[in-house]
């Protein structure tokens, strides 16, 4: 039996079978969609990650696993690897590198090739140095690589795969990245155990957190909390820099940078806004929770976090094969704005509100993204798919796609009082007539409420894949000593 993506005590998901089953899907979706005859279909070729030194000296950060590669062949934590995948046969191979004995001294156990065959379920494996050859010998008429092709959160393009010899191939690199990009956005039934065990280890870091802070802590002191229950759960990495913000931070949306290190002391009278997740052989979770420090909403703090938990209700609910990810956008900017008005933050007609993008003064950022090997995860916006929205606000947006069943999808609706948009807006004809800048001003230092859950598209609605405090009396029984959920 091939190795185990191990979820748990007992559990576990089979690698070979997870990372077989996708390049089964990725075969068919190739051959339906590349636009190629077969006749001029050949052998997929993609390079590993390597790992980079911390500037000139010779500490290497830990590394992570180049995502398209992980995806296809499911070696997640070794570098310098290959893989090929012959489209007209179905046959994976992966090249290894051909490491010096002393590897072993510094690194560990140096595997054996028919040790790497067993272990990633793979038909064949073979040195690096052995890869021109090996795909001399399978003389396809081009290789299909991901050269060029444009990551649409970052902008930035895959880089050229290089080895000895490529050029002797005809490479194409026109098909592969959208297809491959495509099939990454639908997630398999093993891709999604694996999620969701992630999902549960951030869960309860959120909680743990919860039921760990108190009044005069700093900011980093809740952070060691989260990180310690994720990494005692085995997911060693968060995926990204966790953001742990109180008080006015909480209007920073990547607040917890170098720049900003989760630094403040909290105060009981404050919100602490948790935006982390959790790393599980590499596939990511994504959880944002808010909470009062003290363990107690005031009346204002419950209206803001009781809006913008609407909002995230309201879109769940909404959300189905068929639905555009922008008209989601749009409703919980809709929810959060009306709970503003009943409030008396703001004033006039809603319908004007929303076509003067007032909803982006609050929240400025998109709904949500999708989620998978990375954080931001691949095909928000695909060659020929819809454009991205225009407008404050909604031109944010990582994806404008119709949801389909087997997405995962953020959904992270925010409210946040920022003096940097507050201020020009209340002297904005267009903003500033809906903005009753008095009650506002009282708002100034408040920060912020998020909330974030990783949701799937089912086949006719969609689910949750967190587990969490959600309402104000959860949060606050949890907070006050109560086991989670509620009842157990």
């Amino acid at each position: 039996m091939g190795d185990v993506y191990r979820l748990g005590r007992g559990l576990g998901v089979p690698r070979g079978e997870l990372h077989h089953d996708i390049r089964t899907r990725f075969l068919h979706r190739f051959r339906q969609l590349s636009g190629l005859p077969l006749e001029d279909m050949g052998v997929v070729v993609l390079q590993g990650g390597s790992g980079f030194p911390l500037y000139n000296s010779d500490n290497e950060m830990l590394f992570r696993q180049e995502a398209y590669f992980q995806y296809m062949f499911g070696v997640n934590d070794l570098q310098g690897w290959y893989g090929a995948f012959d489209i007209r046969t179905g046959r994976a191979f992966l090249f290894m590198p051909r490491l010096p004995a002393s590897y072993a001294v510094w690194m560990g156990h140096i595997l054996r090739l028919e040790e790497a065959k067993a272990k990633y379920s793979v038909d064949e494996v073979r040195y690096v140095d052995e890869l021109s050859a090996v795909l001399a010998e399978l003389a396809p008429p081009c290789l299909h690589t991901l050269d060029g092709g444009i990551n649409s959160d970052s902008g930035l393009p895959m880089p050229a795969v290089s080895f000895a010899g490529i050029e002797q191939f005809t490479v194409e690199a026109r098909s592969l990245h959208p297809v491959l990009t495509e099939c990454r956005v639908f997630k398999t039934p093993a891709e999604l155990a694996v999620m969701q065990y992630a999902c549960s280890v951030a869960s309860a870091a959120h909680v743990a957190v919860m039921q760990g802070v108190k009044p005069g802590m700093f900011e980093f002191q809740a952070e060691s909390l989260y990180l310690h229950k994720m990494y005692s759960q085995g997911c060693r990495g968060s995926h990204y820099t966790p953001i742990f913000a109180s008080g006015s931070n909480a209007a920073i949306l990547h607040y917890g940078h170098a720049g900003a290190p989760n630094s403040r002391q909290m105060q009981a009278s404050e919100l602490l806004l948790v935006d982390a997740g959790a790393e599980y052989y590499r596939y990511a979770a994504d959880i944002t929770t808010t909470f009062p420090v003290g363990g107690t909403f005031t009346p204002d703090q419950a209206l803001i976090y009781n809006a913008v938990l609407a909002a995230s209700r309201a879109v769940i609910a909404a959300m189905k094969p068929g639905v555009r990810w922008p008209d989601m956008h749009l409703l919980a900017e809709r929810t959060i704005l009306a709970a503003l008005q009943a409030a008396g933050l703001l004033a006039g007609d809603l319908e004007a509100m929303l076509e003067a993008r007032l909803g982006a003064v609050f929240m400025p950022h998109g709904l949500g993204h999708f989620l998978g090997l990375d954080t931001h995860d691949v095909g928000g916006y695909q060659p020929g798919g819809p454009e991205r929205p225009q407008g404050a606000g909604i031109s944010r947006l990582r994806t404008a796609r119709v949801l389909e069943a087997g997405m995962v999808i953020t959904v992270e609706p925010g409210c946040y009082f920022t003096r940097v948009l507050l201020e020009p807006a209340f002297v904005d004809p267009l903003l500033g007539r809906f903005l009753v800048e008095e009650r506002l001003r009282q708002f100034m230092d408040f920060g912020g409420v998020r909330i974030e859950d990783d949701v799937l598209v089912t086949a006719d609605g969609a689910q949750t894949m967190c587990d969490v405090p959600r309402t104000v009396e959860e949060v606050e029984a949890v907070m006050g000593g109560a086991p989670w959920p509620l009842d157990r």
